[in-house]
């Protein structure tokens, strides 16, 4: 049975025939759907939608007074972000096309299968719950503000691509639908997980797990748990951490590196919304919104045949994607300034003087570990540092020691294809050099050791080949 998504006002039931309505509305609630109001006269259905807004509404066709086709268009019409659900005994492919022509979600025949009922229904909220965060998103784009400003305190930015990002965060964070953020190592995933967990209002706790190197069995044992004797050595009954984070957060980091049996029973646990303890037949309802994450490309593992594709259509209902550091030097300064204050704090010194040419120098690095890497950089820093100006020699040490592994970043992406483009007429060694040169003073901010430390050449060494050049 899928577990029911989010609902916030009711679902109506409209049918003159009271059985058929105390079925449906029976059906609805022992899956889940507690919320649900009847209406067996048709007469009273618009004065119902004018005191009582609905999430979904299910629809009998053949009725007194007012039938199903009539009703249908006078809602279609007054109320179209109602999806309405016809429920009826008619079989012909055209009354199905009318309806559906008319303004119908979907159509469902009497009598009425209960698991068709529930899908029809969570399709109808899933679609919903969509279209009421794109017009959020949409709203969050045209104010250009945020609505709780505090929840994003403790990711340092001023970078307008982050900002749009938690305008993005905000509008979904109530969806019970999956997330899925993707970036770098080090950009600070976790955190926004973090984050949307504090938006979505929900109750439960925020449970993280790391998928990285776990075999199917151990990852199986800590998400689901196990009952006694499932194993040697199972004497007691373990919860996983799916009932740890019951209605709340469950954050599945490096999802890419699950294995294959693995990712069977998180596709299970995403499309019916229940799990097996291991050593259990009897299936589990878990209510935890899943938030995923991952550093890898899954289109590219599922093209690889190492990631299932339907998994990678459940997982992605929403998409975050987290900047790299380079792409966002601009928010150097307040990170330094942040790092700076924390590490001081931290390592109990006082927070030391920076040299003004430290944000230069620190802003023609790629940073493969993102903001981690820049974070234990001003660590080290600041453990060495005595008193007075900050030193540099720490961070030139950290930038000398990567330099090859993390080249300098352009500040856009650079075009694939050989490292260096040729123009048809090779310039001279001569030329080669005055650009080579004029690029690095242009990247370093005129800054003649950051730029010689670019060109792999002493400060007096490059002293020297201006003078040449001049």
């Amino acid at each position: 049975m899928s577990n029911p998504l989010q609902q916030d006002q009711p679902i109506l039931i409209v049918d003159d025939e009271a059985s058929i309505l105390m079925a449906i509305e029976t059906a609805l609630q022992m899956a889940g759907f507690a919320n649900t109001m009847t209406c067996q006269d048709s007469r009273q259905v618009m004065d119902r939608l004018a005191g009582q807004s609905v999430d979904v509404m299910l629809l009998d066709l053949n009725m007194p007074h007012v039938d199903g086709h009539r009703l249908l268009d006078t809602v279609s019409r007054e109320h179209p972000d109602i999806p309405v659900i016809i429920v009826t005994g008619a079989v012909d492919v055209e009354t199905a096309v009318r309806c559906i022509k008319a303004g119908a979600f979907d159509y469902i025949l009497k009598p009425v299968e209960e698991e068709r009922l529930v899908t029809a229904v969570n399709r109808a909220l899933a679609f919903q719950e969509i279209k009421q965060e794109n017009i959020a998103l949409r709203q969050h784009i045209l104010d250009d503000t945020l609505e709780q400003p505090e929840a994003f305190e403790q990711i340092i930015t001023s970078n307008k691509k982050m900002l749009l990002i938690f305008q993005y965060i905000e509008s979904i964070a109530r969806t019970s639908q999956p997330v899925l953020i993707r970036g770098e190592t080090g950009v600070g995933k976790e955190l926004i997980a973090r984050t949307l967990h504090e938006l979505s209002g929900l109750k439960g706790n925020f449970v993280a797990v790391n998928a990285a190197g776990l075999e199917d069995n151990v990852f199986s044992d800590t998400l689901f748990g196990h009952v006694r004797g499932a194993f040697t050595g199972a004497d007691q009954i373990r919860s996983g951490l799916i009932e740890q984070a019951a209605g709340g957060t469950l954050f599945l980091d490096e999802i890419g590196d699950l294995s294959h049996a693995s990712q069977v029973k998180l596709l299970r646990l995403l499309q019916e919304g229940e799990y097996f303890p291991l050593g259990s037949d009897t299936p589990r309802i878990s209510d935890a919104r899943l938030v995923a994450a991952t550093n890898q490309n899954l289109t590219s593992l599922q093209e690889e045949g190492r990631f299932r594709k339907d998994l990678n259509y459940r997982l992605r209902t929403h998409r975050i994607y987290i900047p790299p550091l380079r792409r966002r030097l601009d928010d150097i300064p307040l990170l330094v300034n942040h790092f700076i204050a924390r590490a001081a704090r931290q390592l109990k010194k006082n927070k030391p003087t920076m040299p003004r040419e430290l944000f230069t120098l620190l802003k023609t690095y790629a940073y493969p570990g993102n903001i981690r890497e820049l974070q234990s950089m001003i660590f080290d820093a600041i453990s060495q540092h005595k008193s007075g100006v900050l030193s540099l020699e720490a961070f030139k040490t950290h930038l000398g020691r990567n330099g090859t592994a993390a080249a300098i970043a352009p500040p856009e992406e650079p075009p694939k294809g050989p490292a260096t483009i040729f123009p048809d007429q090779l310039p001279t060694i001569k030329e080669a050099t005055q650009q080579l040169v004029e690029e690095a003073l242009k990247r370093s901010g005129g800054n003649q050791s950051i730029a010689a430390g670019m060109l792999g050449i002493s400060q007096q060494a490059l002293s020297k080949r201006l003078k040449k050049l001049k």
